[in-house]
């Protein structure tokens, strides 16, 4: 398997959208499809996505019609891009009111992306983070970072451009890079857990990459200070846009000196040495929880899993379905 198509398994990462970056520049042709039918419109109030409530909630997507003058109200309208003759566009909402207009909360309720993707087709879950990522970025990006002065959204939404002129700073959109990675020795894997995660629940360690730091460099660094385990090999497996708010994962595996382990910087609650079999007991027995499937922590556990087990992590079903949570 190649690394797009793994990475393609990973939710957030699976939509097909044609940016149109040429287009993005045709001012006349934006203002158009604004008002066009063929115009969809996903509107977030407070970094939430718009869902409609039923026992299977779905994305609400609006036609310019149903977005009526709330559009007017926005901070920012981003062109997303084309699928098929659909334009997308994403709509913030003013997240200082308490609550979201009224004509679109008859519509649906406003819920975290996070706790609901899991629920989420993965074409409608890459379009909502995208949609989610690049209006945080605009709510962050008010003023120059320069000068102070406002800056003004152009191209579409993809670039704010400082209005003093005399700086005219152009700020494009940013995304924090961040490593996560499964570290195995032998026959056993590493996992930590962080107290604010539910009960039981382990998973792959993680953290940013620093400033000058290659991403192998942030991968045996972070491991070292979460849990003083020596990385020795490192090689790199998939990737997941991850708009909480603002980063990618690249996911590693890594070899490792299996060592007792010292949680040194307080980053986690836990960490431990599992094998295979320790962890089919663990989920048994309710001790061991991993991340959902939609999650490239669970597809990295999955790999080291299945690499050397008779039976698929996917196909203890019976076992893993009651303690999979988002």
């Amino acid at each position: 398997m190649d690394h797009f198509t793994r990475s393609s398994l990973n939710g957030f990462s699976a939509h097909s959208i044609d940016r149109i970056h040429l287009k993005r520049r045709d001012e006349k042709w934006i203002r158009e499809q604004l008002e066009g039918s063929n115009a969809r419109f996903i509107p977030l109030w407070q970094s939430k996505n718009l869902f409609a409530e039923a026992e299977n909630p779905s994305p609400v997507l609006l036609s310019r019609a149903h977005l009526g003058e709330s559009i007017d109200l926005a901070h920012s309208v981003t062109l997303l891009g084309e699928d098929g003759d659909r334009v997308y566009f994403a709509v913030d909402l003013p997240a200082e009111e308490d609550t979201p207009p009224s004509s679109l909360a008859e519509l649906g309720k406003f819920q975290d992306l996070r706790r609901m993707s899991a629920r989420l087709g993965r074409r409608d879950g890459a379009l909502l983070a995208y949609a989610r990522a690049i209006a945080h970025w605009h709510r962050r990006n008010r003023f120059c970072g320069d000068c102070g002065s406002p800056t003004a959204p152009h191209q579409g939404g993809h670039v704010r451009i400082c209005t003093n002129p005399h700086c005219r700073q152009q700020h494009f959109p940013r995304t924090d890079p961040a490593v996560i990675v499964l570290v195995s020795a032998g026959e056993y894997c590493l996992l930590g857990r962080q107290t604010v995660w539910p009960k039981a629940m382990y998973s792959a360690i993680a953290g940013f990459v620093e400033p000058g730091e290659s991403l192998e460099d942030a991968v045996v660094r972070e491991v070292m200070e979460e849990t003083g385990i020596e990385v020795t090999e490192v090689h790199y497996r998939s990737s997941q846009p991850w708009p909480f708010p603002s980063s990618i994962m690249l996911g590693f595996q890594a070899k490792g000196v299996k060592a007792p382990l010292q949680l040194n910087d307080d980053e986690l609650e836990d960490a431990r040495w599992f094998t295979r079999e320790d962890m089919r007991e663990a989920f048994k027995e309710g001790t061991l929880r991993v991340p959902t499937p939609f999650s490239i922590a669970y597809r990295l556990i999955e790999d080291w899993y299945d690499a050397e087990a008779a039976t698929p992590l996917r196909d203890l079903s019976d076992i893993v379905a009651h303690i999979v949570k988002g």
